[in-house]
């Protein structure tokens, strides 16, 4: 009876790597990213932000589920390929239906009802299968118990707001985010369980890179339908060097340093600092951006001239402040990460997280193209400032072995 078992499922080591199957299921959370970013471009208000907040919000807690129950069985074996297959279907129903998670359009079924029920079928096989790896670890078991109600809370919340529509429907789908957050972090770490934090930093890694490949796509999607101009190329090379700013910030050593100090821990502190870092403050960081995807959206159509906007034009409200808040919640939030992990402190990065903050109406008073080079050239300056700064501890960090690493 053991071996047909085991062939079912297959227990992931401390060196496992992402599987293919992990990939493709981020190929579905890229289009949920894609989908958001669109919706608050529609409406960019600050209602159309909050919305696109809460809904990326939840569909990020879809993913954590499956990135934490994947670090215990592969997801491409038996019948956790299945389960990752039937998730995927879901996720992509949300994915779908994210445009009507507000407004049902007119015809068809109800949007924001099948968004709900997407979100129940995601959760659902999470949970199922969540409890069949857990057979025999009846500490993992009685986590799974009570880490049960805030799922069906969220679930029955957002089905509810299915319904409604104004305060009513905003209140409802902030108690069904604070019904997921808070059930878990109230439950606490310690009936988790982490067989390999090479394997978690890589997952969490792999969305930042998904993620800034969503900003990217956003700086084409924005000027598609635009004759190629100078204005548009030196906004689009802006662009492009802004996130590849934000890509050194994070895997030049942070992510090393991270995975490290995940690996040097073990039981519930592992749990713990995975949780802390990873599961909760990794969306700040998602969520930051997402907020630049919108906001250089935004930058290319003025510099290109759409919808009657010109390169003189001003950015201002919630494009402006999307452009530059999610650059400064995706520093503040790295630098709460390299917090928790390693206790490093990143005054630099914080710093000019506040300072973004302080210019911000500032900015309003530029040329949208001359905003985006005031930005581009500040995280220029922070990356090259930190690498002749920490020149040496970068050697040590990223061409060391581990026990030596700082």
């Amino acid at each position: 009876m053991g071996k047909p078992h085991r062939a079912r499922l297959e227990r992931v080591g401390e060196s496992s790597n992402a599987t293919t199957l992990e990939l493709f299921f981020d190929l579905v959370f890229v289009f949920a990213l894609t989908q958001v970013t669109a919706m608050m471009a529609e409406d960019p208000t600050w209602l159309g932000l909050l919305r696109g907040a809460l809904v990326l919000a939840v569909v990020w807690w879809c993913w954590i589920g499956y990135s934490w129950l994947s670090n215990l069985v592969k997801a491409d074996e038996g019948h956790a390929r299945t389960a990752m297959l039937a998730a995927m279907a879901a996720m992509f129903l949300i994915a779908l239906a994210i445009p009507e998670a507000f407004h049902d359009f007119p015809g068809g079924v109800s949007g924001p009802t099948v968004f709900a029920v997407g979100y129940f079928l995601v959760r659902a096989v999470h949970l199922v299968l969540f409890w069949i790896v857990a057979d025999g670890d009846a500490v993992l078991r009685r986590q799974l118990v009570k880490f049960t109600p805030s799922m069906l809370g969220g679930t029955v919340l957002l089905l509810v707001a299915a319904q409604t529509s104004g305060t009513a429907q905003i209140l409802l789908w902030v108690g069904a985010v604070a019904a997921d957050y808070g059930g878990t972090f109230v439950i606490g770490a310690s009936g988790w369980r982490l067989n390999s934090a090479s394997h978690f930093a890589e997952r969490y890694g792999l969305i930042v890179i998904i993620a800034l490949g969503e900003s990217i796509v956003a700086i084409g999607v924005g000027v598609n339908h635009l004759p190629i101009s100078w204005p548009i190329i030196t906004a689009a090379l802006l662009g492009l060097a802004i996130a590849a700013c934000l890509w050194w910030a994070y895997f030049d050593t942070h992510v090393l340093i991270a995975e490290r100090a995940l690996a040097r821990v073990t039981g519930a502190e592992r749990a713990s600092m995975a949780r802390g870092a990873f599961t909760f403050l990794h969306l700040p960081l998602v969520v930051g951006i997402v907020l630049l995807a919108l906001g250089l959206k935004k930058v290319l159509g003025y510099v290109g001239g759409a919808d009657g906007h010109s390169a003189a034009d001003h950015l201002h409200g919630v494009p402006l402040w999307a452009l530059f808040g999610g650059t400064a919640l995706y520093l503040l939030a790295h630098s709460a990460i390299s917090w928790r992990c390693a206790r490093n402190h990143k005054p630099q990065r914080i710093g000019l997280g506040i300072a973004i903050l302080a210019v911000t109406p500032l900015m309003s008073t530029l040329p949208a193209l001359l905003a985006l080079t005031v930005l581009t050239a500040s995280l220029v300056g922070l990356i090259g400032y930190e690498w002749v700064h920490y020149k040496g501890t970068r050697a040590e960090i990223r061409h060391s072995d581990e026990e030596h690493a700082g």
